[in-house]
């Protein structure tokens, strides 16, 4: 009996320790996916104020951002 119970434990270790790094992994996935979508968020406001303003003013306004 005893020797059942220290086999589960090893096993029920085993199942925490590689749960702890797939919840880690997905974590960072997760975290990746939110700097990425923020950074699209950010180009949608820059395109949608393009629009609004008209191509005229979005090309001033480049211009004056790069120099040119």
């Amino acid at each position: 009996m005893e020797k059942l119970i220290s086999e589960t434990e090893a096993r029920l270790m085993t199942h925490e320790e590689v749960c702890s790094q797939r919840y880690a992994a997905i974590e960072r996935s997760m975290q990746e996916g939110s700097n990425r979508m923020t950074k699209i968020e950010y180009l949608l406001y820059g395109v949608m104020l393009c629009v609004l303003l008209g191509p005229g003013t979005a090309a001033e306004f480049f211009k004056k951002i790069v120099g040119a």
